[in-house]
């Protein structure tokens, strides 16, 4: 294994990036005046119980800062790569519980590993579009798990006036200090059968991405952006 790989795998260097994001994260989180949409009525799902949290990657940034942390705990889902395991690092930083879920993982396994969060009263966040795109579709993780969990589904999107875009599969928002920001949170009003057939299936797929679309262009429409990634 190559120095670059070994360093990329080493856990003090994840923790020292990790900390370096986390803090240029929450400076962009202290010096942005920010509009909620939304939160009270996640608040009262949460307190009926774990709901499932869905979010475009381009909009994951800051979405550890914007949940309702005294409500309730979050478990992000993420991968294993070096990049998921500073985002894992920089959630664990904000007082969340990320969960490593590895592809060497059986469905089943990682089917206990979210229900287990579940059943310890953690609502579950997951990319619609992760953890490689394509960009702005609902892959099949966000069906499965609403399916299975049967919990409540929730869209979030945040939007900054101060911002840049990275040059990735996502073109992900990089938001600066500074200015206003908009976060949204909304209720899918739909559900997920525990038995759907395919056209069910794909009736939820199309749902949820006209719900989270509606929810990413609102978070930028209040700030009077055009719709972004």
């Amino acid at each position: 294994m190559s120095l670059g790989k070994r360093l990329a795998k080493s856990p003090a260097v994840i923790r020292g990036v990790g900390g370096m994001a986390h803090a240029w994260l929450a400076r962009c989180q202290r010096r942005t005046d920010w509009q909620v949409r939304g939160e009270e009525d996640l608040r009262a799902a949460l307190a009926r119980g774990p709901v499932l949290l869905v979010l475009r990657h381009s909009r994951l940034m800051l979405g550890p800062f914007h949940w309702p942390r005294d409500a309730a705990d979050l478990s992000s889902l993420h991968d294993t790569s070096p990049i998921a395991r500073i985002a894992g690092d920089t959630h664990r930083r904000c007082g969340l519980t990320p969960v490593a879920m590895s592809a060497r993982l059986s469905n089943l396994a990682m089917s206990r590993m979210v229900m287990d969060r579940m059943r310890a009263g953690a609502s579950i966040g997951i990319t619609a579009d992760g953890p490689l795109g394509p960009a702005g579709e609902i892959n099949d993780p966000p069906l499965d798990w609403a399916r299975i969990t049967g919990a409540p589904v929730f869209f979030y999107a945040y939007s900054t006036e101060k911002q840049s875009r990275a040059k990735s599969w996502d073109k992900l928002l990089l938001p600066r200090p500074g200015g206003r920001g908009a976060v949204v949170f909304r209720a899918w009003e739909e559900t997920m059968p525990r038995r759907a057939d395919a056209a069910a299936r794909e009736a939820a797929r199309a749902s949820l991405k006209a719900g989270l679309d509606a929810t990413t262009a609102e978070a930028d429409a209040l700030l009077g952006l055009p719709p972004g990634p």
